[in-house]
Protein backbone atom coordinates (compact mmCIF):
# COMPACT_ATOMS: atom_id res chain seq x y z
CA UNK A 1 0.00 0.00 0.00
CA UNK A 2 1.19 3.90 -0.67
CA UNK A 3 1.39 5.71 2.77
CA UNK A 4 1.96 9.16 3.13
CA UNK A 5 3.07 10.33 6.58
CA UNK A 6 3.18 14.05 7.69
CA UNK A 7 5.82 14.59 10.69
CA UNK A 8 7.31 11.09 9.82
CA UNK A 9 10.90 11.90 10.91
CA UNK A 10 9.33 13.00 14.13
CA UNK A 11 9.18 11.25 17.29
CA UNK A 12 6.12 8.75 16.62
CA UNK A 13 6.24 9.48 13.00
CA UNK A 14 9.72 7.83 12.10
CA UNK A 15 8.85 4.69 14.37
CA UNK A 16 5.50 4.50 12.66
CA UNK A 17 7.52 4.76 9.47
CA UNK A 18 9.74 2.16 10.46
CA UNK A 19 6.85 0.00 11.24
CA UNK A 20 5.33 0.30 8.19
CA UNK A 21 8.75 0.07 6.11
CA UNK A 22 9.03 -3.40 7.61
CA UNK A 23 5.08 -4.06 6.87
CA UNK A 24 6.56 -3.87 3.19
CA UNK A 25 4.23 -0.66 2.51
CA UNK A 26 5.41 1.91 0.16
CA UNK A 27 6.09 5.27 2.35
CA UNK A 28 6.28 8.39 1.69
CA UNK A 29 7.73 11.38 4.92
CA UNK A 30 6.59 14.81 4.47
CA UNK A 31 8.63 17.01 6.77
CA UNK A 32 10.13 20.27 7.74
CA UNK A 33 12.57 19.39 10.40
CA UNK A 34 11.80 21.48 12.75
CA UNK A 35 11.66 19.22 15.60
CA UNK A 36 12.39 16.13 13.32
CA UNK A 37 15.48 14.48 12.34
CA UNK A 38 16.67 12.82 9.60
CA UNK A 39 18.47 10.70 11.76
CA UNK A 40 15.22 9.28 13.31
CA UNK A 41 15.02 7.93 9.72
CA UNK A 42 18.30 5.81 9.75
CA UNK A 43 19.03 2.95 9.78
CA UNK A 44 15.65 1.94 8.01
CA UNK A 45 15.24 4.52 5.96
CA UNK A 46 18.18 5.96 4.31
CA UNK A 47 21.72 4.45 3.49
CA UNK A 48 24.93 6.23 3.47
CA UNK A 49 22.12 9.64 3.43
CA UNK A 50 20.13 7.44 -0.07
CA UNK A 51 16.77 7.06 -0.23
CA UNK A 52 15.42 3.66 0.86
CA UNK A 53 14.23 2.66 -2.57
CA UNK A 54 10.74 2.00 -0.54
CA UNK A 55 10.39 5.56 0.46
CA UNK A 56 10.92 8.69 -0.41
CA UNK A 57 11.34 11.88 2.05
CA UNK A 58 9.97 15.67 0.85
CA UNK A 59 11.50 18.25 3.44
CA UNK A 60 8.19 20.43 3.33
CA UNK A 61 6.22 22.31 5.63
CA UNK A 62 2.27 21.36 6.01
CA UNK A 63 1.15 24.79 5.31
CA UNK A 64 2.99 24.51 1.88
CA UNK A 65 1.13 25.54 -1.75
CA UNK A 66 3.15 22.48 -2.78
CA UNK A 67 1.37 19.76 -1.03
CA UNK A 68 -1.25 19.04 -3.41
CA UNK A 69 1.87 18.67 -6.51
CA UNK A 70 3.08 16.33 -3.90
CA UNK A 71 0.06 14.29 -3.41
CA UNK A 72 -0.62 14.15 -6.70
CA UNK A 73 2.44 13.08 -8.17
CA UNK A 74 2.59 10.20 -5.04
CA UNK A 75 -0.99 9.13 -5.14
CA UNK A 76 -0.98 7.77 -1.24
CA UNK A 77 -4.07 5.29 -0.23
CA UNK A 78 -4.15 6.22 3.09
CA UNK A 79 -2.37 9.47 5.25
CA UNK A 80 -0.83 9.31 8.27
CA UNK A 81 -1.11 12.66 9.48
CA UNK A 82 2.06 13.17 12.40
CA UNK A 83 2.98 16.82 11.92
CA UNK A 84 2.37 19.15 14.25
CA UNK A 85 3.17 21.95 16.93
CA UNK A 86 2.81 19.61 20.08
CA UNK A 87 3.91 21.72 22.52
CA UNK A 88 1.16 22.82 24.89
CA UNK A 89 2.88 25.50 26.61
CA UNK A 90 3.98 27.31 23.30
CA UNK A 91 0.35 26.93 22.17
CA UNK A 92 -0.66 29.06 24.99
CA UNK A 93 1.85 31.39 24.63
CA UNK A 94 1.37 31.66 21.16
CA UNK A 95 -2.53 30.79 19.65
CA UNK A 96 -1.94 32.48 16.65
CA UNK A 97 0.53 30.50 15.22
CA UNK A 98 -0.18 27.15 17.17
CA UNK A 99 -3.68 27.52 14.91
CA UNK A 100 -1.51 28.13 11.10
CA UNK A 101 0.49 24.54 11.78
CA UNK A 102 -2.17 22.66 13.80
CA UNK A 103 -5.61 24.08 12.28
CA UNK A 104 -4.58 25.19 9.16
CA UNK A 105 -1.66 22.83 8.46
CA UNK A 106 -4.17 19.97 8.96
CA UNK A 107 -6.57 21.66 6.77
CA UNK A 108 -4.14 22.08 3.87
CA UNK A 109 -3.05 18.34 4.14
CA UNK A 110 -6.79 16.77 4.74
CA UNK A 111 -8.27 19.56 1.58
CA UNK A 112 -5.67 18.44 -0.66
CA UNK A 113 -6.37 14.81 -0.58
CA UNK A 114 -10.15 15.27 -1.30
CA UNK A 115 -9.19 17.61 -4.19
CA UNK A 116 -6.08 15.35 -5.52
CA UNK A 117 -8.85 12.04 -5.33
CA UNK A 118 -11.55 14.22 -7.41
CA UNK A 119 -8.85 15.27 -9.78
CA UNK A 120 -7.67 11.65 -10.07
CA UNK A 121 -11.83 10.52 -9.97
CA UNK A 122 -12.61 12.35 -13.31
CA UNK A 123 -9.72 10.28 -14.83
CA UNK A 124 -11.17 7.03 -13.30
CA UNK A 125 -8.39 6.19 -10.89
CA UNK A 126 -9.85 6.46 -7.41
CA UNK A 127 -6.67 6.05 -4.77
CA UNK A 128 -8.42 7.65 -1.76
CA UNK A 129 -8.81 5.66 0.94
CA UNK A 130 -8.13 6.62 4.76
CA UNK A 131 -6.89 9.31 7.09
CA UNK A 132 -5.42 8.89 10.32
CA UNK A 133 -4.93 11.84 12.50
CA UNK A 134 -2.89 11.76 15.53
CA UNK A 135 -5.28 13.94 18.20
CA UNK A 136 -5.01 14.25 21.98
CA UNK A 137 -6.75 12.59 24.88
CA UNK A 138 -4.62 14.43 26.97
CA UNK A 139 -5.39 18.12 26.22
CA UNK A 140 -8.88 17.39 24.80
CA UNK A 141 -10.66 16.63 27.59
CA UNK A 142 -9.99 19.47 29.77
CA UNK A 143 -10.15 18.94 33.72
CA UNK A 144 -12.41 15.96 33.17
CA UNK A 145 -14.71 14.91 35.43
CA UNK A 146 -14.74 11.21 34.91
CA UNK A 147 -11.41 9.20 35.04
CA UNK A 148 -10.43 7.35 33.14
CA UNK A 149 -12.35 9.62 30.41
CA UNK A 150 -14.52 7.64 27.61
CA UNK A 151 -14.46 9.29 24.29
CA UNK A 152 -18.17 10.20 24.64
CA UNK A 153 -17.25 12.48 27.62
CA UNK A 154 -17.90 16.42 26.29
CA UNK A 155 -14.46 17.68 25.16
CA UNK A 156 -13.76 21.30 26.67
CA UNK A 157 -9.68 21.64 26.09
CA UNK A 158 -8.30 24.23 28.52
CA UNK A 159 -5.50 25.09 25.64
CA UNK A 160 -5.38 26.41 22.23
CA UNK A 161 -3.31 22.84 21.80
CA UNK A 162 -6.37 21.06 22.56
CA UNK A 163 -8.64 23.12 20.75
CA UNK A 164 -6.97 22.67 17.69
CA UNK A 165 -7.13 19.23 18.17
CA UNK A 166 -10.93 19.19 18.39
CA UNK A 167 -11.22 21.65 15.78
CA UNK A 168 -9.32 19.28 12.92
CA UNK A 169 -11.76 16.25 14.62
CA UNK A 170 -15.02 18.06 13.65
CA UNK A 171 -13.68 19.06 10.20
CA UNK A 172 -12.72 15.50 9.58
CA UNK A 173 -16.55 14.35 10.55
CA UNK A 174 -17.39 16.75 7.64
CA UNK A 175 -15.13 15.17 4.95
CA UNK A 176 -16.56 12.30 5.92
CA UNK A 177 -20.32 12.68 5.93
CA UNK A 178 -19.75 14.86 2.79
CA UNK A 179 -16.87 13.34 1.12
CA UNK A 180 -17.00 10.36 2.30
CA UNK A 181 -13.82 10.33 4.08
CA UNK A 182 -13.19 7.40 5.91
CA UNK A 183 -10.99 8.28 9.05
CA UNK A 184 -9.77 7.41 12.02
CA UNK A 185 -8.71 10.09 15.20
CA UNK A 186 -6.48 8.87 17.46
CA UNK A 187 -6.40 10.07 20.76
CA UNK A 188 -2.96 10.03 22.40
CA UNK A 189 -1.68 9.75 25.77
CA UNK A 190 1.01 10.67 27.08
CA UNK A 191 2.91 9.24 24.93
CA UNK A 192 7.11 8.49 25.73
CA UNK A 193 9.56 5.86 24.10
CA UNK A 194 13.19 6.51 22.52
CA UNK A 195 13.41 9.36 19.85
CA UNK A 196 11.33 11.57 22.06
CA UNK A 197 12.51 15.07 22.15
CA UNK A 198 14.27 15.59 25.23
CA UNK A 199 15.62 19.49 25.03
CA UNK A 200 11.72 20.88 24.76
CA UNK A 201 8.74 21.60 27.27
CA UNK A 202 7.25 18.42 25.78
CA UNK A 203 7.81 14.81 27.10
CA UNK A 204 8.43 14.59 30.80
CA UNK A 205 9.75 11.15 30.36
CA UNK A 206 12.69 12.03 27.92
CA UNK A 207 13.28 15.05 29.89
CA UNK A 208 14.30 13.53 33.35
CA UNK A 209 16.15 10.93 31.23
CA UNK A 210 18.14 13.40 29.97
CA UNK A 211 18.71 15.44 32.62
CA UNK A 212 19.68 12.73 35.41
CA UNK A 213 22.13 10.98 32.92
CA UNK A 214 23.62 14.33 32.79
CA UNK A 215 23.47 14.67 36.76
CA UNK A 216 21.53 17.94 36.65
CA UNK A 217 18.24 18.65 38.29
CA UNK A 218 15.07 17.80 36.31
CA UNK A 219 12.52 21.03 36.83
CA UNK A 220 8.81 19.75 37.83
CA UNK A 221 6.14 22.29 37.29
CA UNK A 222 3.81 22.30 40.01
CA UNK A 223 3.74 20.05 42.76
CA UNK A 224 4.76 17.23 40.85
CA UNK A 225 1.29 15.35 41.96
CA UNK A 226 -0.38 16.01 38.39
CA UNK A 227 -1.71 12.48 37.03
CA UNK A 228 -1.15 11.43 33.19
CA UNK A 229 -1.36 8.52 31.48
CA UNK A 230 1.75 7.42 30.14
CA UNK A 231 1.33 4.61 27.06
CA UNK A 232 4.59 3.53 25.64
CA UNK A 233 5.63 4.57 22.01
CA UNK A 234 5.49 0.90 20.45
CA UNK A 235 1.79 0.56 21.53
CA UNK A 236 0.88 3.65 20.37
CA UNK A 237 2.05 2.69 16.65
CA UNK A 238 0.33 -1.26 16.95
CA UNK A 239 -2.74 0.85 17.39
CA UNK A 240 -2.34 3.29 14.02
CA UNK A 241 -1.35 -0.58 12.42
CA UNK A 242 -4.51 -1.40 13.74
CA UNK A 243 -6.47 1.48 12.68
CA UNK A 244 -5.17 1.38 8.69
CA UNK A 245 -6.32 -2.27 9.15
CA UNK A 246 -9.81 -2.17 10.63
CA UNK A 247 -12.45 -1.09 8.76
CA UNK A 248 -13.88 1.73 11.31
CA UNK A 249 -13.95 5.11 11.63
CA UNK A 250 -13.93 7.75 14.43
CA UNK A 251 -12.44 8.50 17.67
CA UNK A 252 -10.09 6.54 19.44
CA UNK A 253 -8.54 6.84 22.70
CA UNK A 254 -4.90 5.11 22.37
CA UNK A 255 -3.57 4.75 26.61
CA UNK A 256 -3.78 2.74 29.73
CA UNK A 257 -6.56 3.69 31.44
CA UNK A 258 -3.85 4.03 34.78
CA UNK A 259 -3.23 7.77 36.20
CA UNK A 260 0.23 8.05 37.22
CA UNK A 261 1.88 11.31 38.97
CA UNK A 262 4.74 13.34 37.62
CA UNK A 263 6.32 12.42 41.06
CA UNK A 264 5.77 8.75 40.81
CA UNK A 265 7.36 8.82 37.08
CA UNK A 266 10.26 10.85 38.59
CA UNK A 267 10.89 8.09 41.50
CA UNK A 268 10.41 5.63 39.23
CA UNK A 269 13.33 6.60 36.59
CA UNK A 270 15.56 7.29 39.60
CA UNK A 271 15.11 3.77 41.02
CA UNK A 272 15.52 2.11 37.41
CA UNK A 273 19.10 4.34 37.05
CA UNK A 274 20.75 4.40 40.41
CA UNK A 275 20.75 7.72 40.54
CA UNK A 276 20.70 10.11 43.71
CA UNK A 277 19.45 13.48 42.62
CA UNK A 278 16.30 15.41 43.94
CA UNK A 279 14.50 17.30 41.45
CA UNK A 280 13.73 21.72 41.47
CA UNK A 281 9.74 23.02 41.85
CA UNK A 282 8.96 25.35 40.35
CA UNK A 283 5.18 27.43 39.48
CA UNK A 284 2.99 25.28 37.52
CA UNK A 285 2.37 26.10 33.84
CA UNK A 286 -0.98 27.71 32.15
CA UNK A 287 -2.41 25.30 30.14
CA UNK A 288 -1.78 22.09 32.41
CA UNK A 289 -4.10 19.82 33.24
CA UNK A 290 -4.50 18.40 37.28
CA UNK A 291 -5.67 14.90 36.17
CA UNK A 292 -5.43 13.48 32.70
CA UNK A 293 -6.11 9.24 32.19
CA UNK A 294 -8.03 7.41 29.20
CA UNK A 295 -10.60 4.79 29.18
CA UNK A 296 -9.41 2.82 26.28
CA UNK A 297 -12.33 0.17 26.44
CA UNK A 298 -13.34 1.18 22.96
CA UNK A 299 -10.34 0.86 21.21
CA UNK A 300 -10.06 -2.50 22.38
CA UNK A 301 -13.49 -3.92 21.79
CA UNK A 302 -13.37 -2.24 17.95
CA UNK A 303 -9.97 -2.63 17.33
CA UNK A 304 -8.92 -5.27 19.66
CA UNK A 305 -5.79 -2.93 21.19
CA UNK A 306 -4.43 -2.60 24.44
CA UNK A 307 -0.82 -1.90 25.62
CA UNK A 308 1.27 -4.14 26.37
CA UNK A 309 4.25 -2.48 27.65
CA UNK A 310 4.37 -1.79 32.11
CA UNK A 311 6.28 1.30 32.76
CA UNK A 312 8.93 -0.34 33.76
CA UNK A 313 9.57 -2.09 30.74
CA UNK A 314 8.95 1.03 28.72
CA UNK A 315 11.18 3.09 30.84
CA UNK A 316 13.90 0.64 30.57
CA UNK A 317 14.31 0.87 26.30
CA UNK A 318 14.04 4.57 26.88
CA UNK A 319 16.66 5.13 29.59
CA UNK A 320 18.54 2.36 27.17
CA UNK A 321 18.13 4.76 24.16
CA UNK A 322 19.12 8.18 26.28
CA UNK A 323 22.29 6.05 27.25
CA UNK A 324 23.26 5.26 23.97
CA UNK A 325 22.87 8.99 22.63
CA UNK A 326 25.16 10.40 25.96
CA UNK A 327 27.74 7.75 25.04
CA UNK A 328 27.44 8.72 21.40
Amino acid sequence: MKILITGGAGFIGSHLTDRLIKENHKVVVLDNLSTGKKENLTPHFFKKWGVNPRAKFYKIDVCSPKIFEILKKEKPEVIFHYAAQIDVRKSVEDPVQDAKTNILGSLNIIQNFISVNQHNNQRKSVFLKKFIFASTGGAIYGEAEIIPTPENYLAVPLSPYGIAKLTIEKYLNYYHKVFGLSYVSLRLANVYGPRQNSKGEAGVVAIFCDKLLNNKKPIINGDGTQTRDFVFVDDVVEANLLALEKDKVGLFNVGTGKETSVNEIFQKLKELMKIEIEPEYKEAKKGDLKRSCLDYSKIKKELGWQSRYSLDEGFKKTILYFSKKIKN
